[in-house]
């Protein structure tokens, strides 16, 4: 669905994508992530259109998003960061407006309408000014927008922004139910959402990539699998760190004292808790708690970004 080579977008000197290549293919929903500056938008702006690029090139559905830019729009669904709408228009007026911008008219425009209205959740608040909806209304009414021309990919730069939790959770949903009849690359801060939406991942970091994968792979690539934490019952937690390091895998320990209880974070290579269990049986240690916890995308972007020079 989208072939990107050698893309690259310079500004006065500043290169702000620098030569990326990757691919997302039919079907997909990909997220796109990396730290403010890394290149997210501007290599968005470049895929819809938006921006030509200073070199490389990039297809979408089989056309040049340069050379053939109007054939590729027609297959395009763009939703930039911030929602370009008019809000002294009715949600109705304005989503007509633009089915005829995109050529949706007859029949066609009627049908159109009344699917983005179910589909998005804008059948009660279709007559309301936009003016007068809430964050999370007008969301939706930018994404009722790019669906109306019936896109086979849908780049959402930041959908979330801005929603209040509960909004963020129903535009969740409604980008998993878009993944079932389009491809998505969805730009997005919020890790935990890529995690749960998200069947591959891209990361970009100073304009390059760094990393296509799965959150799955990713994970697996780690050098560092996890944490566990140990919960005994002991007076001198030092002690206990000193023969807990001595179990392979573990790379470092964090301990803290409370009360009569002992609270261990451990880094690890693996997961050690059966060789844990037997020393806390072989020392007849109390034991409260013995949990292995995987390691999270945020604890990946953080390690492939170099997230402490930020």
């Amino acid at each position: 669905m989208i072939v990107v080579e050698k893309l690259t977008k310079c500004y006065a000197g500043t290169t702000a994508v620098d030569a990326i290549s990757f691919h997302v293919n039919k079907g997909d929903i990909v997220g796109f992530l990396g730290p403010n500056g890394a290149g997210k938008s501007t290599t968005m702006r470049m895929l819809a259109s938006y921006l030509p690029p200073t070199s490389g090139s990039a297809t979408v559905a089989g056309y040049d998003i340069f050379r053939d830019s109007l054939k590729a729009r027609e297959h395009i669904g763009y939703m930039p960061e911030c929602v370009p709408i008019y809000q002294d228009m009715r949600v109705q007026e304005y989503l007509k407006y633009r089915a005829e911008l995109k050529g949706v008219r007859g029949r066609r425009m009627k049908e159109r309408l009344n699917d983005v209205y179910e589909l998005c959740g804008l059948c009660e608040v279709q007559k309301k000014l936009i003016s007068a909806l809430s964050k999370g209304f007008r969301q939706r009414v930018g994404l009722a927008d790019v669906l109306l021309h019936e896109p086979d990919l849908l780049i959402l730069d930041e959908p979330t922004i801005g929603l209040d939790p509960n909004q963020i959770r129903q535009m969740r949903e409604l980008i998993r139910k878009l993944g079932y009849h389009h491809t998505i690359l969805l730009s997005t801060h919020i890790l935990a959402e890529v995690e749960m939406t998200c069947n591959r991942v891209i990361i970009i970091n100073h304009g390059k990539i760094e990393v296509v994968d799965t959150p799955q792979n990713l994970r697996a690539r780690m050098q560092i699998s996890g944490h566990v934490y140990l919960d005994i019952r002991h007076n001198n937690p030092r002690e206990v760190a000193a023969l807990l390091k001595t179990i392979p895998g573990i790379i470092s320990i964090d301990f803290q004292q409370n009360g009569e209880w002992c609270e261990f974070r451990l880094q690890t290579t693996h997961d050690p808790r059966e060789a844990i269990f037997e020393m806390a049986l072989k020392y007849r240690w109390p034991l409260r708690e013995l949990r292995r916890s995987q390691v999270s995308l945020e604890d990946i972007f953080a390690d492939i970004t170099h997230a402490e020079e930020i």
